[in-house]
């Protein structure tokens, strides 16, 4: 299963160190930069139609007219702040809010402000070749006619939804700004489920790897599931309470029937956290029996050493006792003493391994 895993490359990401020192509100990316271009795509609809626009270019945008009651603004590429700046000034957004989209490092949390919410959460994704599992962060602003999300590059998680408004599927359409913010948390929540089912795999194949016999790279893979669930867990837990906080958003903003979707949200993220503290203790387990593994090894190495030594003892001892610098020694001027010596070495080793077998027999039998 070890795959080698190289350090992450540092080139096109910035640092907190960037920010050092400067106003709060200043637009600074922070994290890496995962597409060339920032790019658009605009879904303006009301529950009868609904026009789907992708820009590639911040001054293309500026020639669209909102036509529909909602609009929903995705953005691939937080690293330009003329981009947010602009995205800032139409639709009266504060400038921390700017801040934290433009900083890929934000935990989850909710903001609320006075006419709209702003959302931050981590999506997942998972590699079942290299096991490894990346992260993007995901910046959702909700307002009373409009949804906005903000993704790092673009990753087909929204593509359902999206397919969802263009055939009309469900009651998406007429659902409202609240609705649509539903099935975008709905969905970065349902990813965590293949995440952590597709790691699950992973990992209990590793299991049955260290079984058969632990190797080298054993604990190297069981250290980096470790910090992957972990990774996980540090974006699900904070997103429990994000969920919780939502459903006491004011009602201007989120509809009384919609509460119950996001309280079913909740409990699939509960669910989540339950799946990975339960890999999190198959993970510890793992360790255990590595550990045992090796021990296990080390101590059949041990034993069979100390046979071999334990056989040739006697030839050590009577090798020593006709190698003194006696002149009278038994056998010394007989033409086939070394052959009475050399048979004398071999009965004695023969005479210890049937003693030890005998033994192990015996107390086979007895026990």
């Amino acid at each position: 299963m070890h795959k080698g895993r190289e350090r992450k490359a540092t080139r096109n990401r910035t640092f907190y160190a960037s920010k050092a020192g400067q106003a709060p509100g200043s637009i600074i990316h922070v994290g890496e930069i995962k597409v060339d271009q920032t790019s658009f795509s605009l879904f303006d609809y009301n529950a009868d139609s609904l026009r789907e626009i992708t820009f590639d270019t911040l001054e293309a945008s500026r020639q669209h007219q909102r036509q529909h009651r909602l609009i929903w603004l995705n953005v691939h590429g937080v690293h330009d702040p003329r981009v947010m700046e602009e995205i800032g000034k139409r639709f009266k957004l504060h400038p921390l809010v700017l801040e934290d989209i433009a900083n890929t490092r934000q935990r989850p949390k909710l903001d609320e402000y006075e006419d709209y919410v702003f959302i931050v959460l981590r999506a997942f994704r998972y590699d079942s070749v290299q096991h490894d599992a990346s992260s993007d962060q995901i910046s959702l602003v909700l307002g009373r006619d409009f949804v906005l999300s903000f993704q790092e590059r673009s990753s087909g998680l929204f593509d359902p939804i999206r397919n969802r408004l263009r055939k009309g599927i469900g009651n998406l359409r007429s659902a409202g700004p609240d609705g649509l913010l539903h099935a975008l948390i709905d969905a970065v929540v349902d990813q965590y489920f293949v995440v952590v089912e597709a790691m699950s795999i992973d990992v209990e194949e590793l299991e049955e790897n260290l079984l058969a016999g632990a190797d080298r790279h054993s604990i190297e893979d069981i250290n980096h599931f470790k910090h992957e669930t972990l990774e996980i867990r540090r974006a699900v837990w904070p997103l429990r309470e994000v969920l919780n906080s939502v459903q006491r958003t004011p009602t201007g903003l989120l509809l009384p029937e919609t509460q119950l979707y996001f309280r079913d949200v909740y409990d699939h993220t509960v669910h989540v956290i339950e799946q990975l503290d339960s890999l999190r203790e198959l993970i510890g387990g793992l360790l255990d029996i590595y550990l045992s593994s090796v021990s296990n090894r080390l101590n059949a190495e041990v034993r069979m050493l100390t046979v071999v030594t334990t056989v040739f003892a006697p030839a050590t001892l009577l090798t020593g006792f006709f190698g003194m610098n006696f002149h009278y020694i038994p056998w010394l001027d007989a033409q086939d003493g070394w052959l009475r010596v050399l048979a004398l070495i071999v009965a004695a080793g023969l005479a210890l391994i049937i003693a030890l077998f005998w033994r192990r027999w015996w107390v086979r039998i007895n026990s």
